[in-house]
């Protein structure tokens, strides 16, 4: 099998596209949390736009907030990002206050790893609802949203990852993830084609 070049463009592996249904929808906004602030502030515009037209078309919001209580549930992050977590309870683990968020009572999904859905009640909580699609939003494209991502797909939900409401620490991260969905697990979306879509 012949390798791509590392520049090769994620849009060269998105040869499968398709809209979300908002019927059985529901948008996911990973830990767009004060701890992560530096990197969500730059797609907050985009993000926000994404929960406006999910909202107008009667999707629903789904936020996520990564955090830990004791060393119970630290994991392998705790080794692996040599003790810089994010302990429940500080200014750091809350919701960042620009997210469009106002009267709407929407879930909040508390998480201690990189997937939304293990041990969150998450995957219940939608097939309870009749979503059968995620689309992904949020921080950080290659931690968090790809293992979300990933494990929906496991789960049998259809997943739309935007490519504009997503972050991480730097491009070439987020280009490799949009590569590995495309390729593998995902539709990509990003304001435009949502707002066109629904």
């Amino acid at each position: 099998m012949a390798m791509a070049s590392s520049s090769t463009s994620y849009k060269e592996y998105e040869i499968r596209k398709r809209n979300p249904n908002p019927k059985v929808a529901a948008l996911l906004v990973i830990d767009m949390q004060n701890y992560f602030a530096a990197m969500a502030k730059p797609i907050l515009q985009n993000l926000l736009t994404t929960i406006r037209l999910c909202r107008r078309a009667s999707i629903p919001v789904i936020f996520t907030r990564h955090s830990h209580k004791s060393p119970s549930d630290y994991g392998m992050l705790d080794e692996w990002w040599n003790g810089d977590l994010v302990f429940d309870g500080t200014p750091e683990s809350q919701l960042m206050p620009e997210l469009d968020r106002g009267p709407h009572q929407d879930h909040v999904v508390d998480k201690n790893t990189y997937s939304a859905f293990r041990g969150t009640g998450l995957e219940d909580y939608l097939k309870e609802r009749g979503v059968q699609e995620v689309i992904v939003t949020g921080v950080m494209t290659n931690l968090c949203c790809e293992t979300t991502a990933r494990e929906a797909f496991l789960r049998g939900f259809r997943v739309f990852f935007s490519t504009d409401a997503t972050a991480t620490s730097d491009e070439e991260l987020h280009e490799a993830t949009l590569k590995n969905l495309a390729y593998g697990f995902a539709y990509l979306v990003d304001c435009n084609r949502l707002d066109q879509a629904l």
